[in-house]
């Protein structure tokens, strides 16, 4: 299996992971656990969203977090803009980096953005250019690669055609999403053998969400097809609000576990993760998903001694290692 020596996890645990909560976060309480995420390691955080107040309430201070978080200039802070007006509030609020985004089938774009792909490509178009011209870089997300929750299977033609349009206005790179999480590792290999092809030189994020707990193995395909860079959400936090039942962003904690078993590089301080996966989780009043948090839960209020908690982690990344070798091969053989 082919691994590369180091990946980049962008954390949208703040913007993708709050969207969809039904409790209130605090504004004080999303910039402490933000400057949290901060000093992780973490290259890239998703600081919040300038959609409409109306439509993503959870994110209706993103103004005020933008302004009052603690920059740390080792950390790109990008956030998601819908539009002209999003991008000015963004740029006035403190961006690195824009994140636009649509669908690429028609009726998820309708639900999403109440607008056709025809309609909604000048709109990206004219943001990409403006936050071009402020000298800030562009993130462009595209949902429903692999499924829709209204169409069925994706044409992997029509993500190509979204795709090259918002190269051409610009972007930086494409996150290429698995909107419902049900995208299982041979799909993976049908898209991105085409992706690579098609966009050679180009760069490609992976977005995968874990309804059916397959993000991890598709990760790993990924990974074998070059992709080095995924946004995670911490504690896996997160869905989408017009993608009926789909779950969070595959969690961040278990992604490091993955690549630290595999002896991947990603700068990310385990400890500091662990405790800012704890701190959003308390303010939240709810268990996180993420299975290595809720595992490290399970060994704390054991009180088990730091050496043999280490021990044990090491264990058990040689045992995910083995594991995801063994599920990787049988994909294949599936997909052969």
């Amino acid at each position: 299996m082919r691994w590369p020596k180091e990946v980049e996890l962008k954390e949208v645990g703040p913007r993708d992971g709050l969207q969809n909560e039904p409790g209130w976060v605090n504004t004080e309480h999303k910039v402490a656990w933000i400057n949290m995420l901060s000093n992780t390691g973490i290259k890239e955080i998703e600081y919040s969203s300038f959609v409409h107040p109306k439509w993503i309430p959870a994110l209706k201070d993103a103004r005020e977090v933008g302004r009052q978080i603690k920059r740390n200039p080792n950390v790109t802070y990008s956030a998601l803009v819908p539009n002209q007006k999003g991008l000015e509030h963004a740029l006035e609020a403190g961006i690195d980096r824009a994140s636009v985004f649509m669908s690429a089938t028609e009726t998820h774009n309708l639900k999403n953005i109440n607008k056709s792909i025809d309609e909604t490509l000048p709109i990206m178009k004219q943001v990409i250019q403006d936050a071009k011209a402020a000298n800030k870089k562009v993130t462009a997300y595209v949902s429903t690669v692999f499924d829709c929750p209204f169409e069925g299977k994706t044409d992997v033609n029509q993500v190509l055609k979204v795709a090259e349009a918002l190269f051409e206005y610009g972007a930086d790179d494409i996150s290429l999403g698995d909107t419902i999480g049900s995208a299982v590792p041979n799909q993976i290999e049908e898209v991105l053998e085409v992706v690579n092809q098609y966009f050679a030189n180009k760069d490609i994020i992976m977005h995968f969400h874990d309804t059916r707990g397959m993000a991890i193995a598709n990760i790993v395909t990924s990974m074998n097809y070059g992709m080095t860079r995924f946004d995670t959400s911490i504690g896996g936090l997160g869905g989408c609000p017009y993608a009926p039942g789909a779950a969070g962003n595959v969690a961040t904690n278990d992604v490091l576990y993955l690549m630290n078993g595999l002896g991947i590089e990603t700068n990310i301080d385990e400890e500091k993760l662990l405790k800012a996966a704890f701190y959003i989780q308390n303010k939240l009043n709810k268990k996180l998903p993420s299975r290595s948090l809720m595992y490290e839960l399970s060994q704390m209020s054991e009180g088990i001694d730091a050496d043999v908690l280490e021990q044990k982690r090491r264990r058990k990344r040689d045992m995910m290692y083995d594991f995801l070798k063994y599920q990787y091969d049988i994909f294949k053989k599936m997909a052969q």
